[in-house]
């Protein structure tokens, strides 16, 4: 226990002392403030100046309409100027293009003769290819303009046209089939789960990805600079591959908070504050249990991927090889993350629903799965059992590759030398 002990401090204090740790950690936190802030930096860097946007006049009056629409508006978005004819379709085309030369417009509408039911067919021009943004709101005005004309050739009044025009409220409840009458979430609850199950997601991604690989990194690093001899003989090889296990994810457990700490002082922020409230988003909404399977996932997980990065690590004698034998660890990550992160929109899809019972992916997806879905608890219980097992399973596994393969130097071992030499030590 000693031994452990002091494995423990010694990683932690040579990780969390190194040049590496602190700039890592400082560049991590700049940027997460950068990424909390963005939608406010977005806004500074806004213009609050209306697009201008040029039309020709037309028999249908559809320009001096739509400019009415758009001056009424209570945030002017679009500045329509309606130019008149200059008699011929060149001419016009080279007037309007002048216009955007000398930056009068950003682009112009052009009402053809074609119409299509009940109203002319519409055209912009613009040298932005790309201008989704405007394209929307000119479509949004154009829709109300067709709506006025034919509320007015319908006789409707005033009212009758507000009902029309109105939008259907519908609020979403996500229905539990496993509770009883009543039990379910709001449309809020759901959006602050999934908020908190997107965020969970990333954390473990990050997780695993940075400190398994630190992990591996520093076992190859002792084996290629004999160092590993040293050790040794003073702690057992288990002792130092769960020592550094453990020590590592204390050490990224503290880099998280750190992160966490800047994440809250920066929502805390008055812009930030008001742009919360505005989404509805509230902690308090968050089921507690949620927070609960937010750890045992994040455990089970950390340990499930750390014991394998470990134990590849113990088998390569040079960093420079380090990176293709964690490849496969790294692409099984790399496939519960994007399947998680994918799966949000879908959450009750069959490859979303059988790939949370595989071990590899479950802390990912069954987490999703409780955050956005109601599993059944059988299912829940079934996961993490499955879970359990798998880490018992590999880290035995692991603790007989790590202990044979730490003095094992020279090219990386093959399956059958690997396991003769695991056969030669009892874990």
């Amino acid at each position: 226990m000693n031994n452990l002990s002091t494995v423990l401090a010694f990683t932690i204090r040579n990780k969390v002392r190194s040049r590496a740790f602190i700039i890592t950690t400082i560049i991590l936190a700049l940027i997460v403030s950068i990424g909390v802030n963005v939608p406010y930096l977005i806004t500074l860097f806004q213009s609050d100046k209306a697009t201008n946007i040029g039309m020709l006049a037309d028999e249908s009056n559809v320009g001096e309409q739509l400019k009415v629409y758009y001056e009424a508006a209570e945030k002017k978005e679009i500045n329509l100027i309606v130019y008149p004819n200059e008699g011929g379709a060149e001419a016009n085309e080279i007037m309007l293009k002048k216009q955007i030369s000398v930056g009068e417009i950003e682009g112009y509408l052009i009402a053809s003769d074609e119409i299509s039911f009940g109203f002319p067919v519409i055209t912009y021009h613009s040298e932005d290819t790309m201008d989704f943004s405007t394209i929307n709101k000119l479509q949004n005005g154009l829709q109300q303009v067709k709506l006025g004309m034919v509320v007015q050739d319908l006789g409707l009044s005033s009212d009758q046209l507000a009902k029309l025009s109105s939008p259907v409220q519908i609020e979403k409840v996500q229905i539990s089939t496993t509770g009883g009458v009543g039990d379910g979430k709001s449309e809020e609850q759901i959006a602050a789960a999934s908020v908190m199950v997107y965020v969970l997601i990333i954390l473990l991604f990050m997780s695993v990805m940075i400190s398994g690989q630190l992990i591996a990194t520093e076992i190859t690093a002792e084996k290629s600079s004999r160092v590993m001899e040293i050790l040794i003989t003073s702690v057992s090889p288990l002792t130092q591959m769960f020592g550094k296990i453990i020590g590592m994810f204390l050490v990224a457990l503290s880099q998280i908070v750190l992160l966490g700490a800047a994440i809250a002082i920066n929502l805390s922020l008055p812009h930030n504050k008001d742009a919360l409230i505005e989404l509805d988003i509230n902690l308090s909404d968050i089921d507690p249990m949620l927070f609960t399977y937010a750890i045992l996932f994040f455990l089970t997980g950390y340990f499930l991927y750390a014991t394998m990065f470990a134990a590849v690590g113990s088998i390569v004698s040079r960093t420079e090889d380090l990176g293709q034998a964690i490849l496969p660890i790294t692409m099984l990550t790399m496939i519960g993350y994007l399947i998680a992160i994918f799966g949000i929109q879908d959450p009750n899809s069959m490859l979303v629903q059988v790939t949370s019972f595989v071990p590899f992916f479950a802390p990912f997806i069954m987490f999703l799965r409780i955050g956005t879905t109601d599993p059944a608890m059988w299912e829940v219980i079934l996961t993490f059992a499955i879970l359990f097992l798998t880490i018992l399973g590999i880290g035995w596994l692991a603790s007989k590759i790590y202990r044979a393969g730490v003095l094992m130097y020279g090219k990386r071992p093959s399956l059958k030398e690997l396991v003769r030499a695991m056969r030669a030590y009892k874990a």
